[in-house]
């Protein structure tokens, strides 16, 4: 790089370079290493969870007892199933419906588009509070109905403004070239936007995801059988709650508790963390140009 060039277009130095190096290695290791100990603590033997006092760093011997235990039935196979169930259903709606109204929201020449707009807007600068949802759910006949996870929940306003913003970056001359071959709008947005906004997509889908995964205090409030309880709220009552797995399942008493309970914590995270990597890749590409274009 020449010396003329501007400071912050300069290559930094050996002593610069290897601070940065050193402070990424410690921010990466106390980031990993309490994930480890859960993961540890998982795999480690009862007798030994023991001995070192809840926490293991490093197992001696490694025991699969807790995710057998869990994985044999129970509440938490149930709320691994429900999560999952949620999860899917949730997603795939909430992409349909914020897709749909996304592109017509970025459409100008829509009849109404920019009112619509602003209302949408205001429910994400007033949004509602606890009672008043509460107050639409149980007038819906949505208590103890796997809906009310969901159709509250449908269309989230940040992900709706960049999914918005996304659309309104793509070309308006591929739009009025498709228009000119007589397609409708519907055939505009299946064979047009869509496949050019796959990155966006991606993103907005693992946000949701993500989302519907980790919902738990909604359950705790609408639903009074616990059985219906997705992992996310068994996650919070039996382990950040203090409260035992033993005693809601008979077949965890033989284990430690503190290894089920970390193994519940691998169990709700994991599938998060096995998809997460395959989209990583589009999130500069479609939050970015979404959020810059909106």
């Amino acid at each position: 790089m020449s010396s003329s060039a501007p400071a912050w277009m300069r290559r930094p130095g050996p002593a610069v370079r290897a601070a940065k190096a050193i402070a990424l290695t410690v921010v990466v290791i106390l980031v990993l290493f309490p994930l480890w100990t859960v993961l540890a603590t998982s795999l480690a033997g009862p007798q030994e969870v023991i001995s070192n006092g809840g926490w293991v760093v490093w197992p001696r011997l490694l025991s699969f007892d807790a995710y057998a235990d869990i994985l044999e039935g129970g509440i938490i196979t149930r709320a691994l199933v429900v999560s999952g169930g949620v999860t899917l259903v949730g997603t795939a709606l909430s992409l349909v419906c914020t897709i749909a109204l996304a592109y017509t929201l970025s459409r100008p020449d829509v009849y109404g588009g920019k009112p619509m707009l602003l209302l949408v807007l205001f429910t994400f600068l007033f949004p509602p509070g606890m009672v008043p949802l509460f107050l639409v759910v149980h007038s819906a006949g949505l208590v103890d109905n796997y809906a009310a996870l969901i159709l509250p929940f449908l269309i989230n306003v940040f992900n709706l403004v960049v999914m918005r913003g996304f659309f309104q970056s793509i070309p308006k001359e591929l739009i009025e070239a498709a228009r000119m071959d007589g397609a409708g709008e519907l055939t505009v947005l299946r064979k047009v936007v869509l496949p050019l906004s796959k990155a966006v997509i991606a993103v907005i889908g693992l946000f949701y995801a993500v989302a519907y995964w980790n919902r738990f205090f909604e359950a705790i409030i609408y639903f009074n059988d616990q059985t219906m309880w997705p992992i996310g709220t068994v996650l919070r009552q039996y382990v950040t709650g203090g409260a035992s797995l033993s005693e809601a399942s008979g077949e965890l008493a033989a284990t430690s508790p503190q290894s089920v309970q970390m193994a519940v914590v691998i169990l709700a995270t994991l599938p998060i963390v096995i998809v997460y990597p395959f989209l990583q890749r589009y999130f500069a590409k479609g939050v970015l140009t979404g959020a810059l274009k909106a």
